[in-house]
């Protein structure tokens, strides 16, 4: 008899490019639905699902039993709501009196906390769901401001596991969503099941160490689950990636350029505010995200993949390579944009759609 084995679902983080992995399960959930035997949602498939940021979200939503189809309509429907607010970078006039994001962060929470929770109870039948209340297990990434540390929120699949399968499904995801500068750190109290009322205080986007967080739920299955690393089978869905490379010099030599070899200014202005783009963000989300793919594929393959024809492991990972026309910001807001970029999932699934079938789902 084979024995069984585990698996794994884990989705990156990557704000409203959350579509990418949502349209994918959504495409997935449709050919699931043909199935006789009941299992037709993309947790009834898995032993442990994670994600960070956006991912933390989906994760939590499918692990609720809500379909992926809905996943990718909240976001698809809402994202101008969420986003379309924008804090400019300076507020005022020729001498601005207010600094608009350099004080604040760019969206208000507002709308999107109050979307996931109803949407969170919805699927628990107007009950307010806990990580308890998860129809299969979850360990989502979040970084704890108050302690210092990074942390991950799991359910109870330990017996040392007593803590946080009293929070609020959607704290978790407001939690490990609170990306900096996008985001205020999500700050909120909550009555756990023995009655008594817990801070739950200044928690943000766990995509500062773990955008990526196949690597966290490898460890958790190694750990938590004891399981044999050859009974491993991960799917890892990414949201889009870009190579950040900078190499461009300054147009214009002026006399100190030429003496001091200069190449540009790599101030504040270049990492954070020039061309609207965060480029300090996109870049240790970037390369944490490339960091663990490249671990997880010595892990699986060995070095240099001298190891590919009897791999450790299953393991896929589902990514797509962005250019300037295709990429969108985390924060983008346009339908038309985001539709398109979901669409580059629909190409992902076709093309591997047979190999994730056949590893994960029959």
């Amino acid at each position: 008899m084979n024995k069984k084995k585990f698996k794994i679902l884990a989705i990156d983080g990557g704000g409203i490019k959350g579509i990418f992995p949502a349209k994918l399960l959504t495409l997935l959930e449709d050919d699931l639905a043909t199935r006789t035997d009941g299992k037709t949602k993309v947790y009834q498939h898995f032993d442990l699902i994670t994600g960070t940021s956006t991912g933390g979200i989906i994760a939590l939503a499918l692990s609720l039993g809500i379909p992926a189809k809905e996943i990718y309509n909240l976001y698809l429907d809402n994202a101008k709501k969420i986003f379309g607010n924008k804090k400019p970078l300076f507020l005022g006039h020729k001498k601005p009196f207010l600094l608009g994001q350099v004080f604040n962060s760019a969206h208000n929470r507002s709308y999107l906390e109050n979307l996931v929770r109803e949407k969170f109870k919805d699927a628990n039948n107007g009950k307010e769901p806990r990580l308890n209340d998860c129809k299969t297990d979850v360990c989502i990434p979040i970084y704890d401001l108050v302690k210092g540390n990074p942390s991950v929120l799991k359910t109870p699949y330990h017996p040392s596991l007593n803590r946080d399968f009293h929070i609020p499904a959607y704290q978790a995801a407001m939690a490990t969503s609170a990306a900096p500068t996008y985001f205020d750190p999500f700050t909120a109290e909550y009555l756990d099941l023995n009655g008594t009322i817990q801070d739950f205080s200044n928690k943000v986007d766990g995509g500062v160490m773990a955008n990526n967080p196949t690597l966290v739920a490898f460890i958790e299955a190694i750990k938590a689950f004891k399981v044999d690393i050859s009974d491993l089978e991960i799917f890892s869905i990414g949201t889009g990636y870009r190579r950040f490379t900078d190499n461009n010099t300054l147009k214009k030599k002026t006399f100190i350029t030429s003496i001091l070899g200069r190449k540009k200014r790599w101030g504040l202005k270049y990492w954070m505010v020039k061309d609207k783009r965060k480029r300090l963000i996109e870049l240790f989300m970037q390369s944490q995200s490339q960091l663990v793919a490249n671990y997880i594929s010595l892990l699986h393959q060995g070095i240099d993949k001298s190891e590919n024809e009897t791999p450790n492991f299953v393991y896929d990972r589902i990514d797509v390579l962005l250019n300037e026309e295709s990429n969108i910001e985390m924060d983008e807001f346009d339908t038309n944009r985001i539709k398109n970029f979901a669409e580059l999932a629909s190409v992902e699934y076709q093309e591997h759609r047979t190999k994730i079938l056949t590893n994960y789902f029959y």
